[in-house]
């Protein structure tokens, strides 16, 4: 049920782009509005739908498998549609092509400083077909599927997007801060507590699906840079985190994707305590084998998106993928607003010229129907399938979908669906004010793929030119991490970050349960904060009536981490295990790990400080610079000038200017 639902898309805009995509007007080439192939496609989508609703009751709403025969058949009907598609806006009554037209809310951008006003109603538009008005609540009306923290801001400078100027210091903020109450126009977050410490004896198993998303930290220094308050809720340690290369040692092939270092040492901020790296490296597949891509840009144009910091930086850092894409590689535009609509059909990557004309003429303008563009790319994408090739859709938006599907809960139900298909969803947060970072991190979850914020070019030469193979190709799927805890050596732990990750234990070996991804060459780190038995610096009474069975354990290891991981074509998981030895924890900790509970310090005490123990913005700038290690884009550095400027708001002082 599901092709024919994507045929139903692929149905609509064919009849949308035969009666509204035209460059001329209709007088010159009365041909391409032809209400006879219009009246053909909504026949055509109505039997569509109709199989599609006697399927759905067939099987009481679940999804039924299909031979291989019948898939085929499915996916030709997807791309027979697509090529009707192309061939009415591409083909001239004289029979020359041109290049593909945007519907009119998506008509090429022209070169002025001027607003463009939005198309005036017209007869023609009286035949259009929109993908809009779903029954399905709207994120306003609608419960949320989780705590939400909404705020509010006032008076926020519009940051620049030039990469590497330096910003001049904001005004002195007030002293007091209460990141609960920090500032942020109608920015949507979800709240999540930090994990709670842990009796080893009553709790000794620790499980979590990985995470490679970095946007969280990208995005607090968006805030901190324009000298804002970051809420707690938009600050999540294990993206902070992750967002650095910790240099771990790599796998030699792709049999075993990843490998795995581990390290203990005393936490800076509590030497009773030990703190427990885990980092994950993922393996670097050589640019000559990275297999061809067939991706489609799904890019919100809707009136939002209308800022410096939104449409405009997100074609700059859309044109800096451009010229990494090779003439196997495949790549489609879809954009979205009230409607939905193809700008570029699939294009062979090495089309440089073409691709970023395509890019150059989108601008913004009208509402934001962001379930109708997910549901037409998933289509495009379908339809360019590239056997053993990576698949995927990048989502750039500000998160704000106001028709149409538009909360979470059902867009998070579409893409898990889609999943399925073998096509990953990588999402990108662009600008402020109204940013919905819930819904984007969340969606990336689901969609098999990653969550990463563009704020500045320098971000996007990251994502898009230092971490093309990690963004793009997964190497391992539903990345599992398990720790069972030796109580008879560890009576304390605490997982720092990943609350949303959280998985039950019978959750790790059940192979249907959804996690992580790890993209080439990606890095994971979890840290965990330890209390040894003896150390004194337990922090829970142990149970008064609990039976000591542990008494007699082996005393010579701290626990077992396991570790499942499917192939990216596999269904059944693999499974890595490696003792964590007594004898491994070291007096001091190395640069690496120093950094590492750097970062965690910062997040924790952009949160409020409470597992801190007095460790102030001083002591985290101190365990920062004294790591050193190889900072070639100077990622390092501006951490640094990160911590001072949060020290600064905290203290309501005023913070020195930084470089962007």
């Amino acid at each position: 049920m599901q092709r024919n639902r994507l045929a139903l898309i692929i149905a609509v805009c064919i009849a949308a782009a035969a009666c509204t995509t035209t460059r001329t007007t209709d007088s010159d080439h009365p041909a391409r509005t032809d209400p006879g192939r219009v009246a053909s496609a909504r026949a055509s989508a109505d039997k569509l739908a109709r199989e599609k609703d006697e399927g759905i009751a067939a099987q009481g709403g679940k999804r039924q498998g299909r031979d291989q025969s019948a898939a085929d058949a499915k996916k030709n009907e997807v791309q027979a549609a697509v090529a009707a598609a192309e061939g009415d806006v591409a083909q001239r009554s004289d029979g020359t092509s041109t290049t593909p037209v945007a519907t009119e809310e998506y008509r090429p951008m022209e070169k002025t400083s001027a607003p463009v006003a939005a198309p005036k109603p017209s007869a023609r538009n009286l035949d259009r077909v929109e993908v809009a008005g779903s029954p399905i609540k709207r994120a306003v009306d609608a419960e949320p599927s989780s705590p939400v923290t909404t705020l509010t801001r006032s008076d926020m400078p519009v940051p620049g997007i030039v990469a590497s100027q330096p910003m001049a210091a904001p005004p002195p903020p007030q002293a007091g801060w209460n990141p609960a109450q920090a500032v942020s126009a109608g920015e949507r977050y979800a709240a999540h507590d930090d994990n709670p410490l842990q009796r080893t004896a009553e709790n000794p198993v620790s499980t979590f699906s990985i995470d490679v998303d970095t946007g969280s930290y990208s995005n607090v220094r968006r805030m901190l840079t324009e000298g804002q308050r970051p809420p707690a809720s938009a600050v999540r340690a294990e993206e902070m985190i992750n967002y650095f290369d910790y240099a771990y040692p790599a796998p030699t092939s792709r049999e075993v994707p990843f490998r795995v270092t581990t390290e203990m040492a005393p936490t800076p901020w509590n030497p009773k305590h030990t703190l427990l790296q885990v980092g994950i490296k993922g393996y670097v597949v050589p640019p000559e084998k990275i297999p061809a891509a067939n991706l489609v840009f799904l890019i919100d144009t809707s009136g939002s998106m209308d800022e410096p910091n939104k449409l405009p930086l997100l074609k700059q850092a859309f044109a800096q993928l451009v010229p990494q894409l090779r003439a196997q590689d495949r790549v489609a535009i879809v954009v979205y607003a009230g409607s939905a609509g193809l700008v570029l059909p699939s294009t062979p990557g090495n089309h440089h010229a073409e691709i970023l004309a395509a890019l150059d003429r989108l601008q913004a303008g009208g509402s934001t129907n962001g379930g109708a563009g997910i549901g037409l790319a998933y289509a495009i994408a379908q339809a360019s399938f590239i056997k053993g090739g990576a698949n995927r859709i990048v989502l750039a938006t500000d998160g704000d979908f106001n028709v149409g599907v538009s909360d979470t809960g059902s867009l998070k139900e579409m893409v898990a669906k889609e999943r399925e298909s073998g096509i990953a969803l990588t999402t990108l947060g662009f600008g402020e004010g109204n940013y919905n970072d819930t819904m984007a991190e969340q969606l990336a979850d689901i969609g098999d793929g990653n969550h990463a914020y563009i704020d500045t070019l320098n971000e996007a030469r990251k994502v898009f030119v230092e971490e093309m193979s990690a963004t793009m190709l997964t190497i391992a799927k539903d990345v599992k991490i398990q720790v069972e805890f030796n109580p008879a050596v560890v009576s304390e732990y605490r997982l720092i970050g990943y609350e949303d990750r959280t998985l039950r234990r019978e959750d790790f070996n059940n192979d249907k349960v959804d996690a992580g991804e790890i993209g080439a060459g990606h890095n994971v780190t979890a840290l965990y904060e330890l209390t040894l038995v003896g150390s004194g610096g337990d922090s829970v009474d142990p149970l008064r009536y609990a039976k000591a069975l542990f008494a007699a354990g082996n005393s010579s290891e701290v626990g077992l981490l396991r570790l499942r991981y499917k192939q990216p074509d596999a269904t059944r998981s693999k499974l890595i295990e490696t003792p964590l030895r007594r004898e491994q924890i070291a007096s001091t900790a190395s640069p690496r790990l120093r950094f590492a509970a750097a970062v965690a310090a910062y997040a924790d005490k952009l949160r409020g400080g409470t597992h801190l123990d007095g460790f102030g913005w001083d002591a985290i700038d101190r365990l920062a610079r004294g790591t050193g290690g190889v900072d070639r884009w100077g990622y390092r550095a501006e951490f640094e000038q990160l911590v001072e400027r949060a020290r600064a708001l905290d203290e309501g002082s005023t913070p020195v200017a930084t470089a962007r």
